[in-house]
């Protein structure tokens, strides 16, 4: 390693990280300008990142054999890029020290850059700007490939799961609906929690920090239009130890953790849970709070970068007597699920809904429940090219 030049230690560490994560990228110039902003002039630190060519999570042992580093130069190297948010050093359930190598995003180096409090830096702004252009990048060949890739997309996992609102405005229950007979699931399978009060009581160990989303964009110049909060990034468990000791996230208690939610929910922000490996059944890792105009998963979507892919068990249910026709639920909608048709009435589109449940948060004649029953809504990007 001592014979090669940084150029080529960027190259081929910057590679290794793009084909991690649900969604890969290809090496670019761009991707690489993001590495060396981050790494610098550690150049053992791109060694570091090599050393995970053919395998993304190793042991202590492990990493020593595939980086030819000391035990010592291993660990300290693990903590630098777990602080820049290129790798995830916590035991596993058996108390082993597992290092896995982070992708761009979701959920990787893109999120844990902006989660912090920002200071507004130039270095700030133009780690936004790459991070921009990289997706407009990728934006650009799914768009080039579009026929190819639909195969692809229809094989995606959710990438997160819908937890929706449980109350009205005044704070009344919102009308759930049950499903008429028992779901049909595998046995081994754990129905996840249904609220944000349930997941936020099975963990002792909370953290909160900013969403990366509006941060982000607001580096970019275009903040949030609804002026939404941001200290609103949930992590839970071995997430949020990660996160708090990499100084991303504070700890926080359960009840700070029901306070922020429900900031979260008067302002009208979607519930968005993430399990490991995309599995409903496993404990959830952490919660986001996105607001339609920010979110990266939904802008990805909406620009014809992604498709929406997310797994829910609710769909709302239009009480069409009761409706008036006052277009609450279609101007609040994040994926715009709901349209007034000519009679006056709210019409869900069932493809698109994600049971957010945020229609029937704010709808003024109550008209609108929640329907049980899981669902995968999968909704490809738009084609921007004929």
């Amino acid at each position: 390693m001592a014979n090669t030049g940084k150029d080529e230690k960027l190259k081929r560490a910057t590679k290794i990280v793009c084909r991690q994560g649900m969604i890969p990228f290809p090496l670019s110039d761009t991707a690489i300008a993001i590495i060396d902003s981050v790494v610098g002039e550690h150049e053992e630190e791109l060694d570091l990142i090599y050393a995970f060519r053919e395998k993304s999570s190793q042991t202590t042992e492990q990493l020593m054999a595939s980086s030819g580093f000391p035990e010592e130069k291993v660990t300290s190297l693990a903590l630098r890029l777990a602080k820049k948010g290129l790798i995830f050093n916590q035991p596993n359930s058996s108390g082993l020290m597992v290092f896995r190598l982070l992708p761009f995003m979701v959920v990787g180096l893109m999120e844990y850059m902006f989660m912090g409090e920002l200071k507004g830096t130039q270095k700030e702004k133009e780690l936004a700007q790459l991070f921009e252009k990289m997706t407009g990048d990728l934006r650009n060949q799914t768009q080039q490939n579009y026929d190819a890739l639909i195969p692809l997309f229809e094989k995606m996992p959710a990438v997160d799961r819908t937890v929706p609102a449980r109350k009205t405005m005044d704070g009344k229950a919102i009308n759930i609906i049950p499903v008429g007979k028992t779901m049909t699931v595998p046995d081994e399978f754990i129905l996840p929690s249904q609220s944000v009060e349930e997941i936020i009581h099975k963990f002792d160990d909370i953290a909160v920090g900013y969403c990366f989303c509006r941060q982000r964009r607001s580096l970019l110049g275009d903040p949030c239009s609804i002026n939404a909060p941001t200290l609103n990034c949930f992590t839970f468990g071995k997430s949020a130890r990660f996160t708090v000791e990499q100084g991303f996230a504070k700890a926080i208690t359960k009840e700070q953790a029901l306070s922020i939610m429900k900031e979260a929910e008067d302002s009208g922000l979607v519930h968005k849970a993430f399990h490991p490996g995309s599995r409903e059944n496993n404990p959830e890792t952490s919660i986001c709070n996105c607001c339609k105009d920010c979110c990266d998963t939904m802008n990805l979507w909406r620009n014809g970068t992604t498709p929406l892919v997310n797994s829910t068990f609710h769909l709302s249910v239009i009480d069409a007597d009761a409706c008036t026709g006052c277009g609450t639920c279609e101007e609040r909608c994040p994926t715009d699920a709901i349209k007034i048709n000519d009679d006056n009435v709210a019409e869900v589109d069932e493809r698109s809904c994600f049971g957010c449940g945020v229609c029937s948060r704010f709808c003024p004649e109550t008209a609108i429940s929640l329907k049980e029953g899981f669902r995968k809504v999968f909704i490809l990007p738009p084609r921007l090219r004929s």
